[in-house]
Protein backbone atom coordinates (compact mmCIF):
# COMPACT_ATOMS: atom_id res chain seq x y z
CA UNK A 1 0.00 0.00 0.00
CA UNK A 2 1.38 3.35 -1.12
CA UNK A 3 0.92 6.87 0.94
CA UNK A 4 -1.21 8.18 -2.03
CA UNK A 5 -4.04 5.97 -0.22
CA UNK A 6 -4.11 8.38 2.57
CA UNK A 7 -6.49 11.18 1.19
CA UNK A 8 -6.47 14.46 2.60
CA UNK A 9 -6.37 14.47 6.81
CA UNK A 10 -7.00 10.33 6.85
CA UNK A 11 -3.13 9.89 7.55
CA UNK A 12 -3.46 12.68 10.74
CA UNK A 13 -7.22 10.95 11.52
CA UNK A 14 -5.50 7.22 11.72
CA UNK A 15 -2.25 8.80 13.68
CA UNK A 16 -5.31 9.91 16.07
CA UNK A 17 -7.07 6.78 16.13
CA UNK A 18 -3.73 4.82 17.40
CA UNK A 19 -3.04 7.38 20.09
CA UNK A 20 -6.75 7.09 21.31
CA UNK A 21 -5.08 3.12 21.78
CA UNK A 22 -2.55 4.25 24.08
CA UNK A 23 0.04 6.95 24.06
CA UNK A 24 3.14 6.29 22.06
CA UNK A 25 6.35 8.61 20.94
CA UNK A 26 6.28 9.32 16.88
CA UNK A 27 9.11 5.79 16.15
CA UNK A 28 6.47 4.01 17.89
CA UNK A 29 3.44 5.67 15.60
CA UNK A 30 6.05 4.69 12.74
CA UNK A 31 6.43 1.16 13.29
CA UNK A 32 2.81 0.81 14.80
CA UNK A 33 1.61 1.40 11.02
CA UNK A 34 4.45 -0.50 9.21
CA UNK A 35 2.74 -3.04 11.07
CA UNK A 36 -0.62 -2.28 10.51
CA UNK A 37 0.12 -2.20 6.88
CA UNK A 38 2.24 -5.49 6.97
CA UNK A 39 4.90 -3.54 6.22
CA UNK A 40 3.51 -2.14 2.72
CA UNK A 41 3.60 0.94 4.00
CA UNK A 42 5.77 3.08 6.40
CA UNK A 43 5.84 6.76 6.89
CA UNK A 44 8.87 8.67 7.19
CA UNK A 45 9.66 10.62 10.23
CA UNK A 46 8.82 14.10 7.73
CA UNK A 47 5.48 12.71 7.23
CA UNK A 48 4.21 11.47 10.88
CA UNK A 49 6.09 14.38 13.16
CA UNK A 50 4.82 17.46 11.47
CA UNK A 51 1.09 15.69 11.98
CA UNK A 52 1.37 15.34 15.40
CA UNK A 53 2.86 18.61 15.74
CA UNK A 54 -0.38 19.69 14.48
CA UNK A 55 -2.47 17.58 16.48
CA UNK A 56 -1.23 19.35 19.29
CA UNK A 57 -1.82 22.85 18.13
CA UNK A 58 -5.33 21.72 17.67
CA UNK A 59 -5.19 20.67 21.39
CA UNK A 60 -6.36 16.85 20.10
CA UNK A 61 -2.93 15.52 21.76
CA UNK A 62 -0.49 16.80 23.79
CA UNK A 63 3.45 15.91 24.49
CA UNK A 64 5.22 14.68 27.57
CA UNK A 65 8.92 14.47 28.05
CA UNK A 66 9.85 10.71 28.86
CA UNK A 67 13.39 11.13 29.26
CA UNK A 68 14.67 11.06 26.19
CA UNK A 69 11.74 10.25 24.57
CA UNK A 70 8.62 12.97 24.07
CA UNK A 71 5.49 11.08 24.22
CA UNK A 72 2.25 11.69 22.80
CA UNK A 73 -0.98 10.94 24.16
CA UNK A 74 -4.45 11.54 23.23
CA UNK A 75 -6.75 14.71 24.77
CA UNK A 76 -10.78 14.29 25.58
CA UNK A 77 -11.14 16.51 22.30
CA UNK A 78 -9.05 14.40 20.84
CA UNK A 79 -11.31 11.10 21.77
CA UNK A 80 -14.40 13.22 20.86
CA UNK A 81 -13.13 13.68 17.53
CA UNK A 82 -12.40 9.92 16.92
CA UNK A 83 -15.68 8.80 18.24
CA UNK A 84 -17.03 11.31 15.86
CA UNK A 85 -15.42 9.89 12.69
CA UNK A 86 -15.47 6.40 14.36
CA UNK A 87 -16.60 5.19 10.49
CA UNK A 88 -14.49 6.72 8.55
CA UNK A 89 -11.36 5.44 10.78
CA UNK A 90 -13.36 1.66 10.37
CA UNK A 91 -13.17 2.19 6.34
CA UNK A 92 -10.08 3.10 6.65
CA UNK A 93 -8.31 -0.22 8.44
CA UNK A 94 -11.13 -2.17 6.00
CA UNK A 95 -8.71 -0.75 3.39
CA UNK A 96 -5.38 -1.54 5.27
CA UNK A 97 -6.68 -5.00 5.83
CA UNK A 98 -7.87 -5.78 2.28
CA UNK A 99 -4.17 -5.07 1.45
CA UNK A 100 -2.27 -6.78 3.38
CA UNK A 101 -4.97 -9.88 2.32
CA UNK A 102 -3.86 -9.40 -1.05
CA UNK A 103 -0.10 -9.36 0.09
CA UNK A 104 -0.41 -12.55 1.48
CA UNK A 105 -2.68 -14.30 -1.19
CA UNK A 106 0.29 -13.08 -3.55
CA UNK A 107 2.75 -14.70 -1.20
CA UNK A 108 0.59 -18.11 -1.27
CA UNK A 109 -0.15 -18.07 -5.38
CA UNK A 110 4.21 -17.82 -4.84
CA UNK A 111 4.52 -21.15 -2.95
CA UNK A 112 2.00 -22.60 -4.59
CA UNK A 113 3.36 -22.41 -7.82
CA UNK A 114 6.83 -23.01 -6.93
CA UNK A 115 5.81 -26.39 -5.08
CA UNK A 116 4.32 -27.71 -7.99
CA UNK A 117 7.32 -27.15 -10.10
CA UNK A 118 9.34 -28.52 -7.97
CA UNK A 119 6.80 -31.85 -7.88
CA UNK A 120 7.00 -31.66 -11.40
CA UNK A 121 10.95 -31.98 -11.56
CA UNK A 122 10.94 -34.66 -9.33
CA UNK A 123 7.85 -36.76 -11.32
CA UNK A 124 10.51 -36.53 -14.39
CA UNK A 125 13.29 -37.35 -12.20
CA UNK A 126 11.67 -40.22 -10.81
CA UNK A 127 10.02 -41.46 -13.95
CA UNK A 128 13.37 -41.38 -15.65
CA UNK A 129 15.02 -43.12 -12.81
CA UNK A 130 12.54 -45.82 -13.15
CA UNK A 131 12.96 -45.90 -16.97
CA UNK A 132 16.60 -46.54 -16.35
CA UNK A 133 16.38 -49.02 -13.74
CA UNK A 134 13.67 -51.34 -15.92
CA UNK A 135 16.20 -51.35 -18.42
CA UNK A 136 18.26 -52.92 -15.93
CA UNK A 137 15.67 -55.13 -14.96
CA UNK A 138 16.89 -54.60 -11.16
CA UNK A 139 14.47 -52.09 -9.33
CA UNK A 140 15.82 -49.09 -7.17
CA UNK A 141 13.72 -48.47 -3.73
CA UNK A 142 16.08 -46.23 -2.64
CA UNK A 143 15.20 -43.71 -5.36
CA UNK A 144 11.60 -44.15 -4.64
CA UNK A 145 11.94 -43.90 -1.23
CA UNK A 146 13.87 -40.87 -2.06
CA UNK A 147 11.34 -39.27 -3.92
CA UNK A 148 8.32 -40.18 -1.51
CA UNK A 149 10.62 -38.33 0.88
CA UNK A 150 11.50 -35.43 -1.19
CA UNK A 151 7.50 -34.93 -2.16
CA UNK A 152 6.51 -35.42 1.53
CA UNK A 153 9.16 -32.21 2.84
CA UNK A 154 7.89 -30.24 0.12
CA UNK A 155 3.83 -30.94 1.61
CA UNK A 156 5.66 -29.82 4.80
CA UNK A 157 7.42 -26.79 3.94
CA UNK A 158 4.12 -25.60 1.66
CA UNK A 159 1.61 -26.57 5.05
CA UNK A 160 4.61 -24.58 7.32
CA UNK A 161 4.82 -21.79 5.44
CA UNK A 162 1.20 -21.22 4.66
CA UNK A 163 0.62 -21.58 8.47
CA UNK A 164 3.36 -18.43 9.40
CA UNK A 165 2.47 -16.35 6.60
CA UNK A 166 -1.45 -16.57 7.44
CA UNK A 167 -0.80 -15.95 11.13
CA UNK A 168 1.63 -13.04 10.08
CA UNK A 169 -1.03 -11.49 8.14
CA UNK A 170 -3.76 -11.73 10.66
CA UNK A 171 -1.15 -9.48 12.92
CA UNK A 172 -0.58 -7.35 10.13
CA UNK A 173 2.72 -7.68 10.20
CA UNK A 174 3.87 -9.49 6.95
CA UNK A 175 6.67 -7.18 5.59
CA UNK A 176 6.73 -6.10 2.24
CA UNK A 177 10.30 -8.01 1.67
CA UNK A 178 8.53 -11.51 2.11
CA UNK A 179 7.03 -11.77 -1.74
CA UNK A 180 10.06 -11.20 -3.44
CA UNK A 181 12.58 -12.74 -1.14
CA UNK A 182 10.10 -15.94 -1.32
CA UNK A 183 10.39 -15.81 -4.89
CA UNK A 184 14.09 -15.42 -5.59
CA UNK A 185 15.11 -18.17 -3.06
CA UNK A 186 12.31 -20.30 -4.71
CA UNK A 187 14.05 -19.66 -8.21
CA UNK A 188 17.18 -20.35 -6.50
CA UNK A 189 16.57 -23.74 -5.36
CA UNK A 190 14.76 -24.73 -8.15
CA UNK A 191 17.17 -24.26 -10.47
CA UNK A 192 20.01 -26.27 -7.57
CA UNK A 193 17.64 -29.15 -7.70
CA UNK A 194 16.57 -29.38 -11.45
CA UNK A 195 20.48 -29.04 -12.39
CA UNK A 196 21.65 -32.19 -9.91
CA UNK A 197 18.71 -34.22 -11.71
CA UNK A 198 19.76 -33.86 -14.99
CA UNK A 199 20.68 -37.07 -16.40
Amino acid sequence: MRASVFGHGQLRLYLLGLLAERPMHGYELIQELSQRFGGTYAPSAGTVYPRLTRLQEEGLIVARSDGRRTVHEITDAGRALVAERRDDLTALQAEVDESVQRLASDVRTSVDEAMRALRADLAASTAAASRSTSRREQPQPTARRDAEEADALLTAFRHDLRAELRAAAARGALPETVLPLLRARLSEIRGEIAALLKP
